[in-house]
């Protein structure tokens, strides 16, 4: 139905990029392509950018002071320090230029609509990556808990830059999901942090896992 439609707000660096994703949206039945005047808290927000350097992560400054809660960034090349800070400034979910076809759009959107943070499994990997490097140069003698994390959080968020979903984490530690959930939500709610993406970027930045 026409009321269940996604409402979503484009922006780029150039006319032609956000004029083309709204061309290619235009269709969809689950998307709405609407204007700044008709922004609402639950529109989400899209923007086109090259990289995210610092004027990318001012649009998405920009978009989040207009009231918009979630994010999308559909860029043309994403490195580390880039994917760290697309988090950092507000982006929920990242699309790779090349990868982005209107269902994988629509597939994004939604799930960033229902509070989700989505990032491709191979960027995921490489904050992995990052992780084993910070565990390597960690003191050896650093006593329980001093990070700020629980032992069971930390191998919760290891996971989760791994790219792991829940049901997934839960088998490989044998929790529950619900208990993984609430782990979660604990660590998103003490570090007041937006979604599992945004913990991670932030627990790596911080040296906690």
């Amino acid at each position: 139905m026409a009321s269940d439609r996604i409402f979503l707000y484009v922006q780029a660096m150039d006319p032609i990029s956000a004029a083309g994703i709204s061309a290619a949206l235009s269709n969809r039945a689950e998307v709405r392509v609407v204007g700044v005047h008709q922004i609402t808290p639950r529109t989400v927000g899209l923007i086109v950018v090259d990289t995210m350097d610092e004027e990318a992560t001012g649009l998405v400054r920009s978009m989040r002071s207009k009231g918009l809660r979630h994010v999308v960034a559909v860029v043309s090349e994403m490195d580390d320090p880039g994917l760290m800070a697309a988090i950092e400034s507000g982006v929920s979910g990242v699309v790779r230029r090349r990868e982005a076809t209107p269902d994988q759009l629509v597939q994004v959107v939604t799930s960033v609509h229902r509070g989700a943070g989505v990032v491709p499994p191979d960027l995921l990997g490489r904050l992995l990556k990052r992780v084993s490097q910070v565990e390597e140069r960690k003191p050896t003698s650093r006593a329980p808990g001093a990070t700020g994390l629980t032992e069971r959080e930390e191998e919760v968020l290891k996971l989760v830059a791994e790219g792991l979903d829940t049901r997934e984490i839960a088998t490989r530690l044998a929790y529950s999901e619900r208990t993984v959930k609430n782990v979660l939500h604990d660590i998103t709610h003490r570090f007041h942090l937006r979604n599992r993406s945004h913990a991670v970027a932030y627990t790596i930045r911080e040296g906690l896992i």
